[in-house]
């Protein structure tokens, strides 16, 4: 078994914002061990938003953005006699988290063709204002949990 560390001690905040969640964002941006590169990416993008929300500080539009996309309830897979159900279930705290910083990422990755730094601004200040491909994401997460409240007595 490989040895699991505590990476959540371990994260110290980052250099500009002294912000946890960016540095943790920061780390899941980053491909190849590449922090340095990340942290620019980030920086360069939230001095986009900067220009764009002139009156909000970048690091709380970074922190709204992902506030709007935590999912609140999500829909898992529970077999019962033989037929597996979606079941909607609460998201605890991390997994929310996890699951935000997944999404934007993601959805800045899927769009092509130009610097990540404009993506990744465009795809916050989106989320900012509650739209955008990572919010259309956490709707439909919403909407399937909503559409199988039938089965909400199979939660365990």
């Amino acid at each position: 078994m490989g040895r699991i560390t505590s990476s959540e001690s371990q994260l110290k905040p980052d250099p500009r914002y002294g912000s946890v969640l960016a540095s943790k964002f920061i780390n899941c941006l980053m491909w190849d061990g590449k922090k340095t590169v990340a942290r620019s990416v980030f920086y360069d993008a939230l001095d986009i938003v900067h220009k764009k929300i002139p009156d909000k500080s970048p690091i709380d539009v970074f922190h709204t953005a992902l506030e709007n996309v935590k999912p609140h309830i999500e829909v898992r897979s529970k077999r019962v006699g033989g037929a597996a159900y979606q079941v909607p279930m609460q998201v605890n705290r991390k997994r929310q988290q996890s699951l935000a910083i997944r999404w934007v990422l993601m959805a800045v990755r899927e769009k092509k063709g130009r610097p990540t730094c404009d993506k990744l601004a465009e795809e916050l200040v989106a989320a900012f204002n509650r739209e955008g491909a990572a919010m259309t994401r956490r709707d439909n997460v919403h909407r399937m949990a909503d559409a199988n409240k039938a089965f909400a007595h199979f939660a365990w």
